[in-house]
């Protein structure tokens, strides 16, 4: 199991990221232009394929256990009135997850995910980000690690998801902190916040940013002054992912902002990462763009929980299935030339 024993051990994972097995890229693009298609043909579910077999070192990549990890933490920030909903409903979701009435269970469940749910200290909020520091070092590593603990060695595939009642807010200045832009830039809707709501949004998390901005000067410091403890755990568990590994499914803005910091001091942290789809939130597809991402799916999707990327998991269930099951036109008595000229 992976543990971050401090700021420096989170550093220092992160200056030392594996890479994927060049090799196995290499035999599966090989399979690929033996499949009965003409190369390209299937589009980005080849380019999917040969994604996981790099990670994975094989030529013939697998996605039968998906994990999907949904963290939920509470914020103090909450209390300006940045979201439609009071803070108490995170707990109430919580307690809806447990129950499996949520969207992300029906989803994990059509998918065949395994979903573990983790509540972080829900009876202590952050600090408002407004006025003083998310958390102290201790808290901070203590969800990070919570994040890292959820990744086993025997996932073929992981998505992390989150709840959190005004989260995006925390997600907003993490964005404008690794990539810049003003607060309003990287502020949405959210929950549905009204336009009295946005500009107490806008308003905090410019605030958090004149008061913390001159001391982020490391990813960690960055998520524990301006994150929440749900956004420094989806951290933790992709970096784990990394050190693993294992390919991630990125859901949305929030989730991909809990990794905003990594990716502004490490652009390299993003090559184990596929974006399942871009959300309805303002700031996410902005998002992708400063991360060099296309999304894989576009379905105005802005619930979180990881609901986004349970859906792309099929996408990646059919690219395994097409890229290990097809014949190759040797198998198929299948002439290369003739084919191409029927399937064009």
């Amino acid at each position: 199991m992976i543990r971050f024993k401090d700021e420096a051990d989170f550093a220092a994972a992160l200056d030392d990221l594996p890479l994927p097995d060049p090799a196995a890229q290499a035999a599966a693009r090989d399979r690929q232009a033996e499949l009965t298609k003409p190369l390209g043909a299937l589009g980005r579910l080849e380019d999917i394929a040969i994604f996981l077999a790099g990670w994975q070192g094989t030529d013939r990549p697998h996605a039968d256990r998906v994990k999907a990890a949904l963290f939920a933490g509470n914020h103090g920030v909450a209390a300006r009135g940045v979201s439609a909903f009071p803070a108490a409903v995170t707990a109430q979701m919580v307690d809806n997850f447990r129950a499996g009435g949520a969207a992300i269970n029906a989803l994990s469940r059509a998918c065949g995910a395994e979903l573990s749910i983790m509540a972080l200290d829900l009876d202590r909020p952050t600090g408002d980000i407004a006025s003083e520091a998310a958390m102290t070092q201790a808290d901070c590593l203590v969800a990070l690690n919570a994040g890292a603990a959820v990744v086993t060695d025997d996932i073929d595939l992981l998505l992390v998801g989150e709840m959190g009642i005004g989260n995006t807010t925390p997600a907003a200045a993490l964005c404008a902190q690794s990539f810049g832009g003003d607060a309003a830039d990287w502020c949405g809707r959210g929950t549905g916040v009204d336009d009295d709501g946005i500009a107490r949004k806008i308003g905090a998390v410019a605030s958090a940013l004149a008061l913390h901005g001159p001391l982020c000067k490391s990813p960690f410091e960055m998520l524990r002054r301006l994150g929440g403890r749900e956004i420094a755990a989806m951290a933790g568990a992709i970096l784990a992912a990394r050190m693993l590994r294992i390919p991630v499914l990125l859901d949305g803005f929030i989730c991909c902002a809990a990794i905003a910091p990594l990716v502004a001091a490490q652009p390299a942290f993003l090559d184990h990462c596929l974006a399942a789809h871009c959300s309805a939130e303002g700031g996410h597809m902005r998002l992708l763009g400063s991360f060099g991402l296309e999304p894989l799916l576009r379905l105005d999707m802005r619930l979180g929980e990881g609901s986004g990327a349970a859906v792309a998991v099929h996408l990646v269930r059919a690219a395994v299935a097409a890229h290990n099951e097809m014949a190759t036109f040797a198998e198929a008595a299948v002439s290369r030339e003739q084919t191409t000229v029927k399937l064009l």
